[in-house]
This record gives structure tokens, C-alpha cells and sequence, in this order.
């Protein structure tokens, strides 16, 4: 059967045929845009309530702006892309007017969006070496409309550091933890809040941490009630989960 296009169903609605209930499944269930190269999703944020992000790595520039434009054409504002190299970042730019993170590895098109979450994002690291980790997930967070705030280098070898930003920390609506080595920030920090903690293990440490493994099962391990873990050095995935929390309302 043809899939209906958005002015049918909106006929369909003012003539009766469909409920508004009806009309806005439908919309969820509308195709993508086939490039040839990638199937760009544009009702993804109408389904999920954020927009497609573009994974950079592995991409062309050529795919990449191909998909951003994609993107632009359908009015997306903010449009990020993460795990980008330099060099591709430098490619991209001769298409799109882009601001890049070298740092994160992502690039952002378009302007920041206003903060319109619940409350507050809190971003934190045991170690200056999880900052390219952890600002990937800062990034993601305040893309998709969150207010940040960053606490770097609070790890469990000098925990007073972490304890002089308690009230930061008790104030937050989600956190964001990551550590590598042992990885036991996000389970002491999980003793102290009660607000979900959200841990990403990072590939830092020496040989028996088996580039982020120990961490990991560190985090998975935990004692600590209300900590969930991601994949190693998976901050996009920190900071897109953070921010599902941090839009949670009841239903009216």
C-alpha cells in the first residue's frame, strides 16, 4: 500500500477520516529519505523526541554534508555529528557552517537551542584524561537542550574534590559519571544522590584495565542503587540518555 503523504492525512483529518490520534501515528510511521548512501530519518524526532544524529566515523565528507543538508532541507535547526577527525572536519566545513570540538571530536551545525529541561545536567570526571569522553557527552546534552554543568577531575584520588561540590551535585536531575582506571566515580557518586548516575567507562588506564574493560565492569558491578552504565568511551550515549531523563514530565 502507498504510504500517505503528510497533506493526505491532514485532508483526512479535517474531512473526518482520521483522529488526530490517528494522523499523528501515521506521521510516526512516515518513510525516510533515501540518498543512496543513508536513509535519513526526519520523523525520528516526531517518534522519539530528538532529531537524527550523524556518526561521523567511517563517513565521507561527501556523505556527511550530503546528510546534513538533507537535514537542513527539512528544517532540523541543530544538527550534530560526532567522532570526526580533524581532517574531516576541515572537509565538511567547505559545505556547511560548523563549529567543531577538537577536543570531542563532534561538530555542530546550526545554533545551540535554549536549555528546556527539567533541570540540570551534571557532567562529571574522575581524571583530566576523560575530558575528550566526557565533553562528547556535555556536547550532546546541551545540543539537545540541556543546561550543563561540568565538574572535571573529582576522581576517588582526592574525593574532598568531589565533596566540595556537593551542592552542585545535589541539585542536578541527572549525572553523568565518567571514569577510567577502576572506574569508582560513578558508584561513589551514586551513594550520595538520588537522581539517576549514568556511567561511562573510559578507555584510560594502565595494561590491567584492558583499555576501559575493568571500568566497565567496575560500573556494572556496582552497589550503588540507580546507576546504569554505557558502552566504553560512549559519551554521545551518556549525554543522549541524560537527556531523555532531564525532559521527563508527567503526562497532563
Amino acid at each position: 500500500m502507498k504510504k500517505l503523504e503528510t497533506i493526505d492525512i491532514l485532508n483526512a483529518v479535517r474531512s473526518g477520516e482520521f483522529s488526530p490520534e490517528e494522523a499523528m501515528l501515521k506521521l510516526r510511521m512516515q518513510p525516510y529519505e533515501d540518498l543512496g548512501y543513508a536513509r535519513v530519518d526526519h520523523h525520528r524526532e516526531l517518534r522519539q523526541g530528538i532529531a537524527e544524529v550523524i556518526y561521523g566515523e567511517g563517513k565521507t565528507a561527501e556523505q556527511i554534508s550530503g546528510i546534513a543538508s538533507a537535514m537542513i532541507d527539512k528544517g532540523q535547526e541543530t544538527i550534530l555529528i560526532t567522532r570526526m577527525s580533524v581532517e574531516l572536519a576541515k572537509e565538511v566545513m567547505k559545505n556547511h557552517t560548523m563549529k567543531y570540538h577538537e577536543l570531542a571530536r563532534v561538530g555542530i551545525i546550526g545554533e545551540m537551542p535554549e536549555p528546556n529541561g527539567i533541570g540540570t545536567v551534571v557532567v562529571a570526571t574522575g581524571g583530566t584524561t576523560d575530558l575528550p569522553v566526557a565533553e562528547e557527552a556535555a556536547l550532546t546534552a546541551e545540543a539537545l537542550g540541556n543546561e550543563v554543568i561540568r565538574l572535571y577531575d573529582v576522581g576517588v584520588a582526592g574525593l574532598h574534590r568531589l565533596l566540595s561540590k556537593m551542592d552542585v551535585i545535589m541539585k542536578a536531575q541527572v549525572i553523568v559519571a565518567v571514569a577510567g582506571m577502576e572506574g569508582a566515580l560513578p558508584s561513589v557518586m551514586g551513594g550520595l544522590v538520588d537522581v539517576p548516575v549514568i556511567a561511562v567507562p573510559a578507555s584510560i588506564g594502565y595494561g590491567a584495565s584492558f583499555g576501559g574493560l575493568s571500568a566497565l565492569l567496575t560500573m556494572i558491578n556496582s552497589c550503588a542503587s540507580g546507576v546504569c552504565v554505557m558502552n566504553i568511551d560512549n559519551g554521545f550515549g551518556g549525554g543522549y540518555l541524560a537527556s531523555m531523563i532531564n525532559h521527563q514530565r508527567r503526562p497532563l
